[in-house]
């Protein structure tokens, strides 16, 4: 399914996904609502000619493990980017919140480190019901626009020459 909210600026029918390769990590939390990410992010891949195996994709126990679980596929060096999806659903503490903001800094961490596009496909909702209308629901599904931006991201990173000076970041 298309999604509702994320409209490429650059159309990406141009772009060649055939040698591309992505690492998807779930979280098993919210298991009902990461499935249906998982569906959208893969079939969107399909749809712009990316195929998948099995090992490209791992589960972890929680949105809270995805950085970790991004940062053993990234060690690989194989993946051009590496999709990120979970679900953090408010509950009667502050909670979320913290976990929310672990799993942002950890993947955006990670990406800049490893010059290894790492994207935040995680839905931080406010309950259940928000959660399934950003799945694939009312409001379409962030796995699809995950993916969408996997694809940008990874593209704009194989334009770009490598740089010979740094700017701290290995």
């Amino acid at each position: 399914m298309a999604s509702l909210g994320y409209k490429p600026t650059k159309s990406l029918r141009g772009i060649d996904t055939t040698d591309y390769c992505f690492g998807i990590v779930v979280a098993e939390w919210n298991k009902q609502i990461t499935k249906k990410l998982l569906e959208g992010c893969k079939s969107t891949l399909n749809d712009y000619g990316v195929q998948l195996e099995e090992e490209q994709i791992v589960w972890v126990p929680g949105s809270f493990e995805l950085p970790m679980g991004a940062k053993l596929m990234a060690s690989s060096k194989k993946y051009d980017a590496i999709i990120c999806l979970g679900c953090i659903i408010k509950g009667e503490t502050d909670h979320d919140q913290f976990i929310a903001q672990s799993v942002a800094n950890g993947i955006t961490q990670l990406g800049l480190l490893s010059n290894i596009p790492c994207i935040f496909g995680v839905l931080t909702t406010n309950d259940e019901a928000q959660a399934i209308d950003r799945a694939g629901g009312s409001h379409g599904n962030k796995g699809s626009e995950a993916a969408l931006t996997a694809i940008q991201m990874a593209a704009l990173k194989k334009s770009k020459t490598e740089s010979s000076k740094s700017i701290g970041y290995t």
